[in-house]
């Protein structure tokens, strides 16, 4: 390996534990989010539906969920984080419901 390769390593590096320092879980919970949307508006053109309009979820909703399309995952964090769930009512048409999850939390030892 010459000089270079190792030096745009190292700053690839520097540069990624940064942005992992500076609110990575947000970044991570954000680009998650637009890529759901983006899969989401992908899936509603193929089936010739439109795109799904997020929507918050609220205590005593009723839902119509006939079949659900996608769940996103919860991020790493102790803290309750955002998710969201696009499914099918009975009609056929895509709603996708943001609410609360709690985050993967790895700090007990294991």
């Amino acid at each position: 390996m010459n000089f270079y390769t190792v030096g745009l390593g190292v700053l690839t590096a520097m540069l990624s534990f940064g942005a992992v320092a500076e609110g990575g879980g947000d970044r991570t919970f954000a680009l998650m989010m637009e890529r759901n949307e983006k899969a989401m508006a992908d899936y509603a053109a193929k089936k010739g539906k439109p795109a799904p309009v997020v929507q918050a979820y609220r205590y005593g909703m009723t839902l119509d969920i006939a079949k659900v399309v996608n769940v996103t995952s919860p991020i790493r964090s102790c803290n309750p984080v955002p998710s969201r769930m696009t499914y099918e009512d009975a009609s056929g048409k895509l709603n996708t419901l943001e609410y609360q999850v709690m985050g993967v939390c790895r700090n007990n030892g294991s």
